[in-house]
C-alpha cells in the first residue's frame, strides 16, 4: 500500500512541537451548536482526505485511515484539546466554540491554511445557510454532493519537477539575538504564558499607505517587525535582525488547488545600521529580498528536499528511529532563525457569509510571530509572543502610530494550541 505524504509530518511530533493550527472566526450572533454540528458533519462529508484517524502498520509506518466517526464540536474550555483522542472521535480535526466564536482546530500534517480555509469555509457556510437561509457561496467552497476535483488531491512526483540550480540562495545565515527567548519557548510552549493578541487595521488605510510607499501586506509589516525589534533588542556587534516571509509555492508545482500545505520561507536580512531608515526604504529592501528569492528552481529544491526526507523515513526499521530521523532531517528546522515571521494567507473570500463574519484569526506556534488574513474591511492580525511582555507588540503598534495608520488591540489571549494522540 501506498503511503499516505499527509503522514510524514506525525514523525516530527512532540508534545512541545506539535505541528497544530486554530483558526478563529467571529460571528455576529452566538454560536448555535446543533446547526453547527450538523454543519460539520455535512462538510466533512466533502472533505474525505480530512476525515481519518492514525493507525499504525505492521511496518511501524503511520498510516490514515478512513474515519467514518462524527466530527467532534465541543466547548471552547481553557485548556489543550487533544486531537486523536476519543475525546475528539480519532480524528485530527475538531470544533470548538464559545460565545460568537468557532474555532477550528487541526494537524498540520494534513493542510496548511489554504486546506484549513477549505474546511472552514464548507463548515461555516452550511451553517449560515442554515440560521440566515440562502448566501451567496464563496467561489472556492467546497460543496456537499459536488465531487472531489483531482487538483484538491494532487501531489508532484519528484522525478518529474525540473532540476535546474537556483540563480542563488539566501546566504544571511541565522541571527541568535533571542536565542534565550526560543529556548524558553522549545522548553516549554505550552506553559500559560504562551499568548496572542488581536490586531486589526482598516484595509482601505492600510492599502492607501502601501501604495503611497509602493509596498504589499508582507513587505510592509516586515519592514515595521524589523522596526521594531530593532527597539527591543540591543544592538550586539557582529549580530543581524532578520524576517523571514511564508511563501506558498503550490502554484511553482503545480498543486496550487490541493489542500496541502506546500510553503517555504524568504528571509530579509537588515543589518542594524538601517535601524534608523524609513519604512519605505526597509519595505523596499523587502521587496528585493522577496524578488530574488522567488525563484521556482528553490521551490523544486524545496520538494525534492521534502521527498528525500520522507524516503528517508520510509527506509528507518522502527517507529523510533523514523522520528529521530525525521527531527533531524525537518525541512522546517533546517530553515535559517529569523528574528520574526510575518504569514499572510491574502484575501479570504466568504462570499455572502462575509457580513456575519467580524473577525477571522490563524493561531500556530512560535514568538514574535504574526499571521495576517483579511477581511472585506479589516486585517486581522494575530500577534503571537511567548510571555506578557507586551513590549514586542507595543513597539509595533509604535511604528503603526508614526506611521499614521489607525488600528485597534484587543485584551491579551493564551493560545491553548492543541496536542495529538497518537499510536505508540
Amino acid at each position: 500500500m501506498g503511503k499516505n505524504p499527509d503522514s510524514y509530518l506525525l514523525y516530527e511530533y512532540m508534545d512541545k512541537v506539535p505541528f497544530t493550527v486554530r483558526m478563529k472566526v467571529l460571528l455576529d450572533a452566538p454560536v448555535d451548536r446543533a446547526m453547527l454540528t450538523d454543519a460539520a458533519q455535512e462538510a466533512i462529508g466533502r472533505l474525505p482526505y480530512f476525515s481519518v484517524k492514525v493507525g499504525l502498520d505492521e511496518g511501524q509506518n503511520y498510516t490514515l485511515e478512513h474515519n467514518d466517526r462524527p466530527i467532534a464540536v465541543l466547548p471552547e474550555k481553557d485548556e489543550r484539546l487533544a486531537l486523536g483522542s476519543d475525546a475528539v472521535n480519532g480524528h485530527l480535526f475538531a470544533i470548538t466554540y464559545r460565545e460568537n466564536c468557532v474555532f477550528f482546530n487541526y494537524s498540520h500534517a494534513l493542510c496548511g491554511a489554504a486546506g484549513g480555509l477549505f474546511w472552514a469555509k464548507a463548515t461555516l457556510y452550511q451553517y449560515m445557510i442554515k440560521k440566515y437561509g440562502p448566501l451567496e457561496a464563496p467561489g472556492d467552497v467546497k460543496l456537499p454532493g459536488t465531487p472531489v476535483a483531482d487538483g484538491e488531491l494532487f501531489f508532484p512526483d519528484a522525478d518529474e519537477l525540473p532540476d535546474d540550480e537556483p540563480i542563488a540562495h539566501y546566504m544571511g545565515g541565522d541571527t541568535n539575538l533571542h536565542l534565550g527567548r526560543f529556548l524558553k519557548y522549545l522548553f516549554n510552549p505550552f506553559a500559560k504564558d504562551c499568548y496572542y493578541y488581536q490586531v486589526e487595521i482598516p484595509v482601505k488605510d492600510f492599502m492607501d499607505y502601501a501604495a503611497r510607499i509602493d509596498g504589499s501586506p508582507n513587505t510592509i509589516l516586515t519592514a515595521m517587525m524589523f522596526k521594531a525589534s530593532s527597539r527591543l533588542f540591543k544592538e550586539k556587534k557582529g549580530t543581524f535582525l532578520a524576517g523571514r516571509i511564508a511563501a506558498d509555492y503550490r502554484k511553482d508545482i503545480g498543486a496550487e488547488l490541493s489542500y496541502r500545505d506546500f510553503v517555504r520561507f524568504a528571509h530579509v536580512r537588515y543589518e542594524w545600521s538601517m535601524k534608523d531608515e524609513s519604512i519605505q526604504k526597509l519595505n523596499i529592501r523587502a521587496r528585493g529580498a522577496l524578488i530574488a528569492q522567488n525563484q521556482p528552481e528553490l521551490s523544486f529544491e524545496r520538494f525534492r528536499r521534502l521527498d528525500k526526507a520522507h524516503k528517508g523515513i520510509d527506509g528507518q526499521p522502527n517507529l523510533k528511529a523514523k522520528k529521530q530521523f525525521a527531527a533531524k532531517n525537518s525541512t522546517f528546522r533546517s530553515d535559517p532563525r529569523d528574528t520574526y515571521t510575518v504569514s499572510y494567507a491574502g484575501k479570504t473570500d466568504w462570499g455572502g457569509m462575509g457580513e456575519h463574519i467580524k473577525g477571522f484569526y490563524t493561531i500556530t506556534d512560535g514568538d514574535l510571530m504574526i499571521e495576517v488574513n483579511a477581511l472585506k474591511d479589516t486585517f486581522c492580525i494575530t500577534f503571537q509572543l511567548i510571555n506578557k511582555d507586551q513590549k514586542p507588540l507595543d513597539l509595533f503598534c509604535q511604528v503603526l502610530r508614526q506611521e499614521n495608520i489607525p488600528y485597534s488591540v484587543s485584551e491579551r489571549y493564551t493560545r491553548y494550541m492543541p496536542k495529538i494522540e497518537l499510536p505508540a
